[in-house]
């Protein structure tokens, strides 16, 4: 597939870059952000943050209507020794600190929760098995919060699991010391009912690395809304996503990258692959370079695969500049069918052709499944794959 900022092949693409001046920019990428559900009116679906979102099928969660309901989600963390696990109060001074909420929800879910789960890394502890945090539905409603931190030159691989039917509404704080390095695994494997929308905030230290691999693939309505900020000069973070929209689903990634420090990196890459009638899938790319923010390097990229009639992609770019001194900026989107070539290729070798298709899309994930790291989840996201494969092509 080519890339282009405007391709309209079974989707809608946008792209946009703006260079302006620190006193004069106005962008919505930076609206502003707040703890207090009062300060975000009720959307309508007419705002640019929610224009692509079906609100009636949040459930309430927009609103203020959905109320807590028993248990709802019930969450398990298994750690290696060393780590710590902590249940904390609304009191505690680590909440909020890695990001503020920036939409009506996640406002919502900050004011809402009652305990908030903080799962602890000592500096310089190097993990060699990785975490695991299972957040399983239970058939009621949960707005929930979780804080990961890791002290200075900690290692750590999270792998947060969700599973079940469930409504929830959920931040997710990931907090990274000087030279630490995290990478955070969170599958989205929802029943077919659930709803899920998180806010997940990423403060990177200076010199720290952060990596974020997002799997989607079960759920209703899933909108995940990642943002990274940098503490310190140095800082690296590299946002993957893989997603495969069935029909009827709406999956949504809106990601914000906001270089504040100079000399910062990043880089996005997210693929997805639609199927079924009403399949819907929104990927939104923002990043933002501040005039101080001399010497980023960044780049971001998102690619989809329709593989039957009846599926939308809206996939939009957004690239703002505030100083001229960086060391590279850049985006693109595609979004396409199956390039024939590639089947012609694999059958003119004796390959059935369910096979050669089976293949071209196991080839187009293949980048991003390798960047997961840890065996079972890669596993089971193969087979996952596979299953969704013979659905649309078997």
């Amino acid at each position: 597939m080519a890339e282009a900022q405007n391709i309209p092949v079974g989707s809608t693409t946008a792209g946009s870059i703006a260079v302006a001046a620190e006193s004069t920019v106005v962008s919505r990428m930076s609206a502003p952000p707040s703890f207090d559900v009062a300060d975000f009116p009720v959307p309508h679906g007419r705002e640019e943050e929610w224009r692509f979102t079906p609100l009636e099928r949040l459930r309430g969660l927009h609103d203020g209507t959905a109320v807590a309901t028993g248990e709802g989600v019930k969450v398990t963390v298994t750690a290696p020794d060393g780590v710590v696990v902590e249940t904390v109060g609304r009191d505690d001074a680590r909440l909020g600190k890695a990001g503020t909420p920036v939409d009506r929800v996640a406002a919502q879910a900050y004011s809402a929760f009652e305990q908030a789960g903080v799962v602890t890394v000592p500096k310089e502890t190097v993990l060699t098995e990785p975490i695991r945090i299972a957040v399983h539905g239970e058939g009621g409603v949960r707005y929930g919060h979780q804080i990961i931190e890791l002290g200075a030159f900690a290692e750590a691989v999270v792998v947060i699991d969700h599973t079940g039917d469930a409504v929830l509404a959920a931040n997710v704080d990931y907090v990274l010391g000087d030279g630490a390095k995290l990478t955070v695994v969170s599958v989205q494997d929802w029943d077919d009912n659930a709803v899920h929308v998180a806010q997940h905030n990423a403060l990177v230290g200076r010199d720290a690395s952060f990596k974020s691999v997002v799997v989607t693939f079960g759920g209703d309505v899933v909108r995940l809304n990642p943002r990274v900020e940098y503490a310190g000069p140095g800082g690296e973070a590299e946002l993957f996503g893989l997603y495969f929209t069935d029909a009827g689903q709406h999956q949504e990634h809106r990601l914000l990258v906001t270089h504040n420090t100079p000399h910062c990196k990043s880089n996005v890459v997210y693929k997805g692959a639609l199927q079924g009638e009403d399949a819907h899938a929104v990927w939104i790319g923002d990043v933002l370079i501040e005039a101080k923010a001399e010497g980023t390097d960044t780049y971001e990229m998102n690619r989809n695969l329709v593989l039957t009639d009846g599926a939308r992609v809206d996939s939009v770019p957004n690239l703002e500049i505030e100083t001229g001194e960086i060391v590279g900026a850049g985006h693109a989107s595609a979004t396409g069918r199956f390039d024939d070539e590639q089947l012609f290729y694999l059958m003119a070798r004796g390959i059935p052709e369910h096979e050669a298709r089976r293949l071209v899309v196991r080839g187009f994930f293949a980048e991003l499944v390798q960047q997961i790291g840890v065996d079972d989840i890669e596993e089971r996201l193969l087979a996952k794959i596979e299953t969704e494969l013979e659905a649309s092509v078997g």
